[in-house]
């Protein structure tokens, strides 16, 4: 039976309904054709004057299993040199969003607020890509900006939707920029390219308390829409 327009739009509401940051994955590697289709999807992104300005960087295996290594002991050790600054400061209600955010992510995982030492141990599954077989590196080339970040943006939310629609799972991940110079060794990627993010990816955990952590999205007060 032939999909109809309104078929193909629910099947789409649904894998962007679907799409969550997973945070328990379980071991088990994807097989290389599914990476290797989502790869090509995102990268059918689109960018300005398609300059395509990105480079993504996938680690399996035993390259997944050292740079977990190098960069926990980076991480533990305070070091952090991240190719762009990361020193934001939120406030309102982007403030209330990023403790909402928290408290659901820590409630969900049974983490309480008070315990400092569950809470850093927590945080520093990012740098085990939270169990994920998979993490992919998005970069961008030397002399970019913001216009192109944004076309980055744009590659890695495909690279994830993909994933989505083949029942995998995904987790972007700031923290995962903060080692640009560990992921550049390993791939052999020129010193001016910037890392702006991380995606572990992988199949999710059922298991885990964790990943029922779910964030609200403020539609109404992000939106804007006039007809006269």
């Amino acid at each position: 039976m032939q999909q109809t327009d309104t078929d193909l739009a629910a099947a789409f509401a649904d894998i962007v309904a679907r799409r969550a940051s997973t945070r328990a994955f379980l071991a088990e590697p994807l097989p290389r054709a599914d990476i290797e289709r989502a790869l090509a999807l995102a990268c059918r992104a689109p960018s300005n004057c398609n300059t395509q300005p990105w480079t993504i960087a996938v680690a399996s295996g035993p390259v997944r299993d050292r740079l977990a290594a190098v960069i926990s002991a980076d991480m533990m050790r305070g070091h952090m040199a991240p190719d762009l600054p990361y020193d934001g400061r939120y406030a309102g209600i982007y403030r209330e969003r990023q403790v909402a955010a928290a408290e659901a992510l820590y409630g969900a995982a049974g983490i309480a607020r008070e315990d400092k030492a569950g809470r850093q141990a927590q945080f520093m599954r990012n740098y085990a890509f939270f169990g994920a077989p998979h993490v992919a590196f998005f970069f961008l080339p030397a002399g970019f900006g913001i216009r192109e970040a944004a076309d980055l943006g744009m590659c890695s939310q495909t690279f994830m939707l993909a994933l989505t629609s083949m029942g995998h799972a995904s987790c972007p991940q700031t923290a995962l920029s903060f080692h640009p110079e560990r992921v550049r060794a390993e791939f052999d990627i020129a010193p001016g390219a910037q890392l702006l993010f991380g995606v572990s990816f992988g199949r999710p955990d059922p298991a885990a308390p964790v990943n029922d952590a779910r964030v609200g999205r403020d539609v109404a007060a992000c939106t804007l829409i006039r007809e006269d």
